[in-house]
């Protein structure tokens, strides 16, 4: 699985998550980002094109994977905000306190071992008034989708990176110490228990 996590899973994933529902949800909240950013999960830096360099001032994205930044590094060369990338876990964020005006958290909580620590993190570094934008998929308002969730996620998380496909955002959100103020749901195209999205801000 070395070689797979590797050398082929940071291309399925960019892949995967660059398909046109996908890239039109982050297209609708990533430009909502503003002063300094940090993006969690920045990956393969497919949201880097979606901010406003009007807004925005500076980006920091963090993300475990050296390989899916080698990709991010190809696309942050492409716009004229300055992008500094830092391979770290996601639940141990090096920041100061109330360092950044915005966070950015698209198709991420899913992986992260943790999500409620790393949500705490944001929550510190995140400035009074500023503002949690996410896109995750996750659970399904369905019954019989989530049971087809809870099923498959055993067999899914090998191959998706840690990726759980049950996991209910909003909840993981409010035990993190935000309160959400937006919030969409919606199934994108695709196989049910990979597409309920969730996506909308917090403070």
């Amino acid at each position: 699985m070395q070689l797979y996590d590797r050398y082929l899973l940071p291309h399925l994933i960019d892949f995967a998550c660059g398909l046109g529902e996908v890239m039109q949800t982050r297209a609708q909240i990533v430009p909502q980002a503003h002063g300094r950013v940090l993006e969690i999960g920045i990956g393969s830096g497919l949201n880097l094109a979606f901010y406003d360099g009007r807004q925005v001032s500076a980006i920091v994205g963090v993300d475990p994977s050296a390989a899916m930044q080698k990709l991010a590094r190809q696309r942050a060369a492409q716009i004229a905000i300055p992008v500094e990338m830092i391979a770290l876990e996601l639940g141990q964020i090096q920041a100061a306190d109330a360092s950044f005006d915005s966070i950015v958290c698209t198709f991420t909580l899913c992986t992260i071992p943790d999500a409620v620590a790393a949500l705490r993190e944001m929550r510190r570094v995140l400035k009074p008034g500023g503002r949690l934008l996410f896109c995750e998929h996750g659970l399904a308002p369905d019954a019989g989708v989530v049971r087809w969730q809870q099923r498959l996620t055993p067999y899914w998380k090998p191959l998706a990176g840690g990726c759980h496909l049950d996991r209910d955002i909003p909840a993981l959100i409010a035990a993190g110490g935000f309160h959400v103020g937006a919030l969409q749901t919606r199934y994108l195209k695709g196989p049910r228990p990979m597409t309920y999205v969730y996506s909308g801000w917090a403070q």
